[in-house]
């Protein structure tokens, strides 16, 4: 397996040195995608050296910079793994998201995050969850416990031809979608989640905002998905 590491990062400045330096042991290639950064995290990219950086020069969103990431990735590589540069993930966890895919199957492993029920979890990602695995699967998606995680390898270049729409936040659920009506499986294995204490922890989820994008990408989603379904009769 040829795999690149892809790491988005926006306003990222406090975590993503420790978050590079805790991948590198995996010995694979490192592609960092600045999304327009406002604080330190241009400075602190500087630095890192033995990573391949790419940069927007205005915030564009989640997905964009993944996009971005995979882009550069499929040059030299067939799957992308996705790390969150805010810390949560733990790089060692990504042996059981490559073991899944050794079996040859072109699938989407996504790592499904365990310990989310303690008061240590976030509201927003408790509800988020629970909100986003059911609409997924309303919209023709997979069945998945956590279509939230941003920790998840890609097979490429077929998840760069799925035509995904969203390029914020809902570009991870829109994908799972888009990849089942594909014929693209997607499989989880479990993780372990970090968050860092409340003050330390950098999110860029804002509720009402998020809540009005995810629900806009589902009716869009849903209205295809009868369409599709009506043009088979």
């Amino acid at each position: 397996m040829r795999v690149a590491i892809v790491i988005p990062v926006y306003n990222h400045g406090p975590q993503i040195a420790a978050v590079i330096a805790a991948a590198r042991p995996l010995g694979l290639a490192i592609i960092v995608v600045d999304d327009g950064s406002t604080d330190s995290t241009p400075s602190v990219l500087q630095h890192q050296e033995g990573v391949t950086l790419l940069h927007h020069a205005e915030n564009q969103g989640k997905g964009a910079a993944l996009l971005t990431g995979f882009a550069e990735a499929a040059r030299t590589c067939d799957w992308a793994l996705t790390i969150d540069a805010d810390g949560q993930h733990d790089p060692a966890d990504a042996l059981t998201l490559l073991a899944a895919a050794e079996r040859g199957e072109r699938t989407i492993v996504v790592g499904n995050r365990q310990g989310m029920a303690g008061d240590h979890v976030p509201w927003t990602s408790r509800f988020g969850r629970g909100f986003s695995n059911f609409w997924v699967r309303v919209s023709g998606g997979p069945q998945i416990s956590d279509s939230q995680s941003g920790y998840r390898l890609y097979p490429l270049p077929e998840t760069l031809q799925l035509g995904v729409v969203a390029r914020r936040y809902q570009f991870e659920v829109e994908v799972l979608v888009r990849a089942k009506r594909a014929g693209i499986a997607t499989v989880e294995v479990p993780v372990s989640v970090v968050y860092q204490p409340k003050g330390v922890r950098v999110s860029h989820f804002r509720p009402w905002r998020d809540f009005l994008r995810n629900s806009s990408t589902f009716s869009r989603l849903i209205y295809s998905r009868i369409f599709r379904l009506g043009s088979k009769q």
